[in-house]
């Protein structure tokens, strides 16, 4: 409360100081004195504006830009010849009247606020229980919504409100039943289905086989990228004992994640002890054994942009098939700081529901390193590829040598 009050108090001064300077200023004597003011704001005025004009003819400032500071120009001009017209038209008396009123409306608004405010709720521990709120109450305005859709069942999201509400409260029993009556909202919207699924586990002691699944698949085919979803089939998967569509699942959900950050560091971990699992060992994992049907090699930067790629940009190996298909057959992540980087891809990396490495002939391969972080191209991203490569290729070279535009 002490710190508010200050910061308070302080912008009241500066704010009256503002108010008070033009008036405690001791008017010019005589007319000239003010009419060569206005030349010297005019005079200013169109030194300002040439130079605008100037910058624009240069092509440095465009048209909207230019009318807009243009039109800022004129109005603080205009500010300027009202500011010393009203000064020059305040009589002493007038002056004193304003400047009375200026230093005690604060004074005033203060006193009131004393009276008739509430002080206290400047406390910010006083502010802060409140927001916490009573747990009573919260269960109270929850139980009274669940009312409410009683007399109006068919407001779905109403409906979807509430099963958010008894996942707080960790009713998730009650929370499935709410998701269970916002069918039309849900249906559509891939995050809500991953929701339902999770508060349906949760009411089940964390089993996602069954409807949750089913809910799972729905919202994937919806939003294949669809982060929660992503999360929840992996795990629903790795259930299953299937530690290869587990590991894929999630591989698809780091590709959004922050590099670096704790979420992406955990769900790593996942993927490396998946595919350590459905490999039979973790001396497999690191060391895949060489088929007809994989593609290995080389990474390397080209020297030409190394001080464009820092250690920890994230970098991306793709097989793409030729047709033109964004969907990766495969692929490999790692950072730029692993450059050279000795690779490998095959049909064990490929995306759930996406095409495999030995379905080709030919396909393309490309090393990226995002900027981003993610798989998307974007500006600014470091790349290289090459094409018409033969699964069972063991010693492609790919080299990063351009910069997308």
């Amino acid at each position: 409360m002490t710190v508010f009050a200050i910061l308070a108090a302080l912008l009241v001064i500066a704010a009256t100081a503002r108010l008070l300077f033009p008036l405690l200023r001791v008017p010019k004597a005589t007319s000239n004195s003010a009419n060569e003011r206005r030349e010297a704001n005019l005079a200013i005025f169109r030194d300002q504006l040439a130079e605008l004009e100037r910058e624009r003819d240069e092509a440095s400032l465009s048209e909207p830009d230019f009318e807009q500071a243009k039109r800022e120009l004129q109005r603080r001009l205009l500010e300027d010849v009202q500011t010393e017209d009203s000064g020059e038209a305040l009589t002493p008396a007038s002056r004193k009247t304003a400047i009375a009123l200026i230093v005690a409306l604060p004074l005033l608004a203060a006193a009131g606020y004393a009276l008739l405010g509430n002080p206290g709720g400047l406390d910010p521990l006083q502010t802060q229980a409140q927001q916490r709120g009573n747990p009573g109450q919260i269960e109270e305005m929850v139980n009274r919504l669940a009312e409410k859709l009683k007399q109006n069942p068919d407001d779905a999201k109403g409906w979807v409100m509430l099963a958010r509400s008894y996942k707080v409260l960790e009713r998730f029993a009650e929370a499935a039943e709410a998701y269970s009556h916002a069918g039309a909202v849900i249906d559509k919207d891939a995050t809500l289905l991953a929701d339902y699924a999770e508060v349906l586990a949760q009411a089940n002691k964390g089993n996602l086989q069954g409807k949750p699944s089913e809910l799972i698949a729905r919202a994937l085919k919806l939003d294949p990228n669809e982060p929660q979803a992503l999360l929840l089939a992996g795990a629903a998967a790795s259930d299953r004992r299937d530690f290869s569509a587990a590991a894929d699942h999630w591989s698809r959900l780091l590709l959004q994640l922050e590099p670096g950050s704790e979420e992406a560091a955990s769900v790593e971990a996942a993927i490396a002890k998946a595919r350590e699992i459905s490999t039979g060992s973790d001396a497999q994992k690191k060391t895949p054994a060489v088929t007809s049907l994989s593609i290995g090699g080389e990474v390397t930067l080209s020297p030409q942009l190394a001080a464009q790629a820092k250690a920890d940009d994230v970098l991306f190996v793709f097989a793409r098939a030729e047709d033109g298909q964004r969907m990766p057959l495969a692929v490999v992540r790692g950072t730029a700081g692993d450059l050279p980087l000795r690779f490998r891809l095959d049909d064990s990396m490929a995306l759930p529901g996406g095409r495999k490495l030995s379905e080709f002939k030919t396909v393309n391969l490309e090393a990226r390193i995002a900027k981003a972080g993610k798989a998307q191209t974007s500006s600014g991203d470091l790349f290289g590829g090459t094409s018409g490569v033969t699964p069972g290729a063991q010693d492609v070279r790919l080299t990063i040598d351009r910069v997308q535009p």
